[in-house]
């Protein structure tokens, strides 16, 4: 088996034209191709082709969301905040946060017998601006934002369900789908911190790469 000769820079490009052709006849949507292929290149698992849902328009929508700035990415993990690109987030004008350090939250969470997951959705709920959730390891996350939407008390912007596991991930990724928020949810158990940011990622770059392409 002989290796590629492929250079540093250029490892990125060449890795999205593997997946392509892998991809086979496999047609993919075009609005959602991007964000679908980057899942895969993170992941390296074929299986996001099928498995990831999006919930009508939710595309198009969240990048409105994005163009006007002022947005926060709430993570269930702080190292899915930290695969957010932070170069893009800037130049759109977002944030990225996550509570699940927080001392109030762990307060909140000793207190309602619940977990920090769950605490993090009640302080998403607090804040300014549009929100958009990004969960890629517990299922309590979704289950406590899905009764916090019910409860009128947060609305987000996109919900990003991709939480990784056995115990209760399928239903919590089902119940987000039925909670009548704009989603992209990772069907199944598999899912994790990286789908999570990939996706982020995959979204703003839609919008960063079409903004550096025009500047040329």
């Amino acid at each position: 088996m002989n290796l590629e000769n492929v250079l540093p820079m250029d490892i990125e490009k060449r890795s999205f034209e593997i997946i392509t052709e892998e991809l086979g006849q496999l047609k993919l949507d075009p609005e959602k191709e991007s964000i679908i292929k980057r899942v895969i290149h993170t992941s390296a698992d074929f299986d996001y082709a099928r498995t990831l849902r999006f919930s009508e328009g939710v595309v198009e929508q969240t990048l409105e969301i994005l163009k006007k700035g002022g947005f926060t990415i709430v993570t269930d993990t702080n190292m899915a905040r930290t695969g957010i690109n932070r170069s893009a987030l800037m130049k759109l004008g977002g944030k990225a946060e996550c509570f699940m350090s927080d001392p109030d939250v762990a307060a909140r969470a000793k207190e309602a017998h619940s977990t920090r997951a769950a605490a993090c959705m009640e302080k998403a709920a607090s804040l300014e601006g549009p929100v958009l959730i990004a969960v890629g390891n517990a299922p309590t996350a979704l289950v406590r934002l899905d009764e916090l939407i019910r409860e009128g008390k947060i609305k987000p912007a996109l919900v990003i369900g991709v939480p990784v596991g056995f115990v209760n991930v399928v239903q919590s990724k089902e119940i987000i789908m039925r909670s009548g928020v704009p989603y992209i949810v990772a069907v199944g158990r598999k899912g994790g911190s990286n789908v999570a940011a990939a996706i982020c990622n995959a979204l703003m770059y839609k919008l960063t790469s079409a903004a550096q392409k025009n500047r040329q």
